[in-house]
């Protein structure tokens, strides 16, 4: 394995020994150990920079997991992945600082859970972004949902944020399953798991008729994990996690990984009018949700999540655009696709910075006052101005002003929708007309929740009677980390072409294979004056808007829009919800009554129906006694004897007796191996029977006899015809096995073991085969339970010599 392959994992080994760095260094917090691992990644990983002006150099490894399965932990580094791996570790550093100071009572907080929940999570978006395999993706993919949801609940004793992790787990996780789906069709598809393999044979993808099934569910889990509209409720119910997570997973990182699936996909479906429509629709329609959504919130954290849902559907809408191109080619789109992508990668830097540094002042804010209803701050201007002064530069770069990136991100955004229209792609040019139209809507409201964000908290009156805490500004140690992402914000709002060939066009290139020839760059020039042109004047627009706007909320927060803050859609997660787990109850009543024999039933049905059915539809019931040989005297006795013992242990009401005719029973079993020449099977029935036997003697001889209920047996047709069935389908089986021909499709399972015994496991006893080899895991299992029942009942009998009546 190369250094690569431990980036992924070194947050995970980190994690390990955490629990024992808690322990041993209680007076030193936890956090300071596990700062330098994402600064020792994020150093690592700036050796893949271009700063010298050469093209970018892609870096692959792979280490074979499962090759039977094609499944590699294959390490691919590109633009894309770069990118990513860089704001992970990166702003990953700084959340480690901040929840330093952030949480420093170490008395009350369980550091451990908290830093070994990060570190997993940590790990597992670093293995997301640098994957080349999409099962290793996915195991990834799936511990971000699983490590999110504990950072989520970390403060468990609390309902909401319980409700919350929930809520997360349950939504993000099934968006998961949908996109393993689409996993597999794409395998079946392509032949390979591998993302580039996948990417080489694009054309043959596309002609095939599951490239829309596998698009949608591929679709589900990017929407699900990206909180794009109607999967976004999860996101305003996660802000009950501590303002780290809040900032880390839900500004920089987690919310980002469908964005990021999108654009790594974009090679396999961009040019189809399907994924055009979807991406394109859905990220716009998030966008004007969120920031409609944004303005009727009261909390600052709640602002700030739905600010996250629009500007996460800005940057899937400007995906969605700027995979339209593929249709064409690179010189007929050329105009339309670079725009669209330079913007969605340019703004998907700039959100991490300034969302990331209001995330982190919000934290302070709630820190040093107690609370985060900006209905009862204001006036902090005064009292906490490192805190103004950072939250000043976030909101501005959020509302789209200059001199800040957030301003040219959200001009290249504008020149991308209006590019969108002037091509003729895919028909529906009436749609793509309204494009522009939402986009400003939405970016009119940004303006208006930005400011309403801005002034409510900072200025105004102070009201120190309505605050839990006294007001002051936050310790140095808490204000470095947002300080820095506020001097990113202005210093890359300066000078944004330092982007432009180490960061930029490499992810563009990952994005659009084959966008230069190769030993070529693609000219990016980022500037904030182009002259007076459409989007200067939608800006305007904006801010005029915005400003009258804002200017009458007054009026605004009397109406009943402004009184709805929770998001309607929750009605109908929470009514499914309770709806899924009544209706579960119900089937629960019917079906868990408590009864063995109900259990029986239930499976005997459906296995007379299941099986029933296979036979029949498949024409596989034959029955030919030609080559059957004789039964010896010997076999009509040992099976005779079984039956006899069989039914008397129901009538036997001492344990005792009854574990001896069930051991009788499994004797003859044996003696039936030995007769029909199977010493094998005969010693291994001996054995295990043998230790059943002593063992249930020891454990039940030392129980309190149980009551003895008396019932009158009650004859029923239902049972008759259940048993009756059961053993007709199992005959069948049987018989038609037995029969095997041409005409009969069913293979006995022997033939399978007979031929590849020797050939794959290098043994010729077929019987030792199957148990140490073909079902090895199995078999280890079995053993396991055995030990356990074994420990058990030395434990039974250790308490009762030591005179114990309870255990």
């Amino acid at each position: 394995m190369s250094t690569l392959h431990f980036i992924p994992l070194l947050p995970f080994i980190v994690a390990v020994l955490i629990p024992f760095l808690y322990k041993k260094f209680r007076h030193i917090h936890t956090g300071w150990f596990l700062l330098p691992v994402p600064l020792i990644i994020f150093i690592f990983m700036l050796q893949y920079l271009p700063f010298s002006g050469d093209p970018f150099q892609e870096v692959s490894y792979t280490f074979d997991w499962v090759p039977s399965l094609d499944i590699a932990y294959t390490v691919y580094v590109d633009g894309l992945s770069l990118l990513f791996t860089l704001l992970i570790s990166g702003i990953g550093t700084l959340v480690v600082l901040y929840s330093i100071y952030y949480i420093a009572n170490k008395k009350d907080e369980p550091l451990n859970n908290f830093y070994v929940y990060l570190m997993m999570f940590m790990g597992a978006m670093l293995g997301v972004v640098l994957s080349d395999n999409l099962i290793v993706l996915y195991v990834f993919w799936e511990l971000t949902s699983l490590s999110s949801a504990l950072l989520i609940g970390y403060w468990f004793h609390k309902e909401r944020s319980r409700y919350g992790a929930q809520k997360s787990m349950m939504i993000t996780v099934a968006g998961g399953f949908a996109m393993l789906a689409g996993f597999t069709l794409l395998y079946l598809m392509a032949g390979t798991f591998s993302i580039r393999g996948i990417i080489d044979v694009a054309d043959q993808i596309a002609a095939s008729p599951y490239f829309i099934p596998a698009m949608l569910l591929i679709l589900a889990g990017a929407f699900t994990k990206s909180a794009q509209f109607p999967f976004h409720i999860w996101l305003p119910d996660a802000m009950e996690a501590p303002t780290p997570v809040s900032a880390y997973l839900h500004s920089a990182t987690m919310v980002k990984a469908g964005i990021y699936l999108v654009a790594r996909l974009t090679p396999v479906f961009g040019g189809q009018a399907e994924w055009f429509w979807i991406i394109t629709s859905f990220g716009l329609f998030t966008l004007l949700w969120g920031s409609v959504s944004a303005v009727r919130q009261k909390d600052l954290k709640g602002i700030l999540a739905f600010s996250t849902v629009s500007q996460l559907g800005l940057i899937m809408s400007l995906l969605g655009m700027g995979s339209a191109a593929f249709h064409y080619g690179l010189d007929d789109g050329q105009s339309l696709y670079t725009v669209a992508i330079l913007a969605a990668v340019f703004h998907l830097f700039n959100h991490a910075t300034f969302k990331g540094s209001l995330f982190m002042v919000v934290g302070i804010i709630d820190h040093e006052t107690g609370t985060r209803d900006i209905r009862k701050l204001g006036g902090l201007m005064a009292i906490m101005p490192v805190t103004f002064t950072i939250s000043l530069i976030g909101i501005a770069s959020m509302a789209g002003l200059p001199p800040f990136n957030g301003f040219l991100s959200k001009e290249l955004f504008f020149e991308g929708v209006l590019n969108a229209t002037a091509v003729d792609i895919f028909s529906g040019q009436f749609l793509m007309a309204i494009f522009p139209v939402v986009a400003w809507i939405a970016s009119v409201f940004t303006f208006v929740y930005s400011a309403n964000m801005l002034f409510q908290t900072f200025t105004g009156k102070h009201k120190p009677d309505e605050l839990p805490k006294h007001a002051h500004e936050a310790p140095v140690g808490m204000l470095i980390s947002p300080a820095v992402l506020a001097a990113m914000v202005i210093f890359f709002g300066l000078f944004p072409n330092l982007l432009a060939y180490t960061i930029i066009e490499p992810a563009m290139q990952a994005i659009i294979p084959g966008l230069t020839a190769p030993g070529e760059q693609f000219y990016i020039n980022i500037y904030h004056w182009h002259g007076i042109n459409t989007e200067l004047l939608m800006t305007l627009g904006v801010v005029f808007i915005g400003i009258a706007i804002f200017l009458n909320m007054r009026k605004l927060e009397q109406t009943a829009f402004y009184a709805g803050e929770r998001d309607p859609l929750n009605w109908f997660y929470d009514n499914g919800l309770t709806g899924l787990i009544s209706g579960a109850q119900k089937v629960d009543g019917v079906q868990m009554t408590g009864k063995l024999r109900h259990y029986f039933m239930y499976m005997f049905v459906f296995l007379i129906l299941v099986i029933g059915y296979a036979l029949i539809t498949t024409g596989s019931i034959a029955i030919d006694f030609s080559e059957t040989a004789g039964i010896s005297p010997y076999l009509f006795l040992i099976v005779a004897a079984t039956t006899l013992a069989t039914v008397a242990i129901p009538f036997v009401s001492k344990r005792i007796p009854a574990i001896v005719l069930l051991g009788i029973v499994g004797f003859l079993v044996a003696l039936l191996f030995v007769v029909l020449r199977a010493p094998d099977l005969a010693l291994t029935q001996l054995l295990v029977e043998t230790v059943m036997v002593v063992l249930l003697l020891l454990a039940f001889y030392h129980l309190p006899e149980l009551k003895s209920e008396s019932f009158k047996p009650v004859f029923k047709v239902t049972n008759l015809l259940i048993s009756i069935g059961v053993g007709t389908v199992v005959t069948l089986v049987a018989l038609s096995a037995h029969a095997f021909s041409t005409e009969n499709p069913i293979s006995p399972i022997s033939d399978y073991f007979v031929e590849n015994a020797y050939a794959l496991a290098g043994g010729q006893n077929i019987v030792n085969v199957i148990l140490v080899d073909f079902r090895g895991l199995d078999t280890l299992l079995e053993v396991l339970v055995l030990g356990i029942v074994g420990l058990a009942v030395v434990v039974l009998i250790k308490y009762k010599a030591s005179g114990r009546d309870e255990v």
